[in-house]
């Protein structure tokens, strides 16, 4: 096994498709450094008529690699995680300048999430149990009931920039563990830091066709998602490209997680100098480009004073800057689309009447950490994701108020709920339309053992651990008669 990669990011060609990189007909495309704007390379972009190719290789794949011992696939995702850590102090700093996340975060991402997941696929392959089941229908002892799980076969991930390594990692191992065949799409704006995963998956000793890599832009997404020969889609991205997988995916299993409206609730008995921490870190985290930002803060009249004064002396100390500092708290954000959403939100809100805080300048594709005071219902910062570095802070008077307003977007990915009484956190968190809420934590907390996903349109399954194995696995019964003596098929004898 290689410790060192042979990696050159000058010459990234648009796919790599069993074991090998190669060319794509879609020409090439420029990844630039959000911090500065220049140009880090240019990478091959596969067209849609590409992912024939891609496709057809893991087809082939996908019956030989379901055929190895689960032990066999469980020790190929271990070589992979340790080599992932080898290699990933060069990833971390490749997608500081790909996605201008701060170094601190981007060695969170790799060290912390990225490699350990193929460590802990290994070990959830290991105890995906099956079942079985008494015979209940007839008076007997001859049958035998057992389920157990066979893979789905070719599998399409399609991922993100906000987390490229993190959330390809998860996905791809759980998904490739069971034996099932993938066509990832990463995403554009992270195509090198991705694309060195592709040499770590050659380096251990993952089989040819088992994970091909296809670069580009929507259009490939799309062509995956359209292919016949594709069984089962993962996605993570915005809700309006999720709600079109959804339809295309209606008979084939998929797993989308998508946007989320963070509302970050503050009681009034809440511990206000820890809720301003979780505050900052909701609402200014990698820019507050996170699916599970704080999106809303919504303070209770009694402390609101107290945590507006609080959470504005903080804001006022955050240190914006270069990301590729290691003092730099918050870096750009990641491309213009985003840039523009932000500026559309809080320009809409000022519009409307809200009072704004900012620090930090607008330059390029860095945008202050902002603070919205006065904000309405009827603002689209309180009904829409914005994606960005701004907090908006809503007064509430009770209980009653403040899920009503959570209900309000129709997104259901996480809250964030700080109270020190315990029947308030269970009555509330109970009565939010959340798959999870954080209770006296910021909404930036997730465990990668413990179950993920949205409610609404914020997603359809959930990720994460087993819950992975369950969406991209087949359960499959087997039923015996193992013969000997006759029986009466009547089990309720009635008739």
């Amino acid at each position: 096994m290689n410790k060192q990669s042979n990696f050159n990011a000058d010459t990234l060609k648009a796919m790599l498709v069993n074991g090998s990189w190669q060319d794509g007909s879609g020409g090439t495309f420029e990844v630039r450094n959000p911090h500065d704007g220049s140009l880090l390379h240019e990478v091959g972009r596969a067209a849609a008529s590409d992912v024939e190719t891609a496709v057809a290789a893991a087809r082939a794949a996908q019956p030989g690699w379901a055929a190895l011992s689960t032990i066999e696939r469980a020790q190929i995702m271990r070589r992979i995680h340790q080599l992932f850590l080898e290699r990933a102090e060069p990833i971390a700093q490749m997608i500081t300048a790909e996605i201008g996340k701060t170094i601190n975060d981007a060695r969170e991402e790799v060290f912390e999430y990225s490699a350990p997941s193929w460590a802990k696929s290994a070990e959830e392959i290991l105890r995906h149990r099956g079942l079985s089941f008494p015979s209940t229908q007839e008076r007997t002892r001859n049958k035998r009931l057992v389920m157990n799980h066979r893979p789905l076969g070719v599998v399409a991930v399609i991922t993100p920039y906000n987390f490229p390594t993190d959330i390809s990692s998860i996905a791809l191992a759980h998904i490739a563990a069971a034996g099932n065949t993938v066509i990832w799409k990463p995403s554009e704006y992270a195509a090198v830091s991705c694309a060195m995963m592709g040499d770590i998956f050659r380096d251990a000793g993952l089989p040819d066709g088992v994970i091909n890599i296809v670069q580009g832009k929507g259009d490939v997404g799309a062509a995956l998602v359209d292919h016949d020969d594709v069984d089962g889609v993962f996605f993570t991205g915005s809700t309006a490209t999720g709600r079109k997988i959804a339809e295309k995916c209606a008979l084939r299993p998929h797993l989308l997680e998508l946007g989320g409206d963070g509302p970050f609730i503050i009681m009034a008995d809440a511990d206000i100098d820890a809720a301003v921490d979780g505050a900052m870190n909701g609402c200014f985290y990698y820019s507050g480009q996170v699916c599970t930002s704080a999106e809303r803060l919504l303070v209770h009249e009694d402390v609101y004073d107290e945590f507006l004064e609080k959470f504005l002396a903080r804001a006022a100390k955050l240190k914006i800057g270069d990301p590729s500092s290691e003092e730099s708290e918050m870096g750009p954000l990641c491309n213009s689309d985003t840039l523009k959403r932000v500026k559309s939100h809080v320009e809409d809100a000022c519009a409307k009447g809200a009072k704004i805080e900012q620090f930090g300048n607008e330059e390029g594709l860095y945008f202050p950490a902002t603070i919205l005071t006065d904000v309405t219902l009827d603002m689209d910062i309180m009904r829409e994701e914005t994606f960005g570095p701004v907090a908006p802070i809503y007064k509430f008077k009770d209980n009653q108020e403040v899920i009503d307003i959570a209900h309000l977007s129709g997104l259901g990915l996480i809250a964030s709920l700080w109270t020190r009484d315990l029947a308030t956190a269970w009555r509330v968190g109970e009565a939010l339309p959340h798959g999870t809420v954080n209770i006296n934590e910021t909404s930036n907390y997730w465990d990668q053992l413990a179950p993920f996903g949205g409610t609404g349109q914020s997603g359809v399954g959930r990720e994460l651990s087993q819950w992975f194995l369950e969406t991209f696995t087949e359960k499959k019964l087997l039923v015996f008669d193992l013969g000997g003596e006759s029986y009466n098929r009547r089990a309720e004898g009635g008739w």
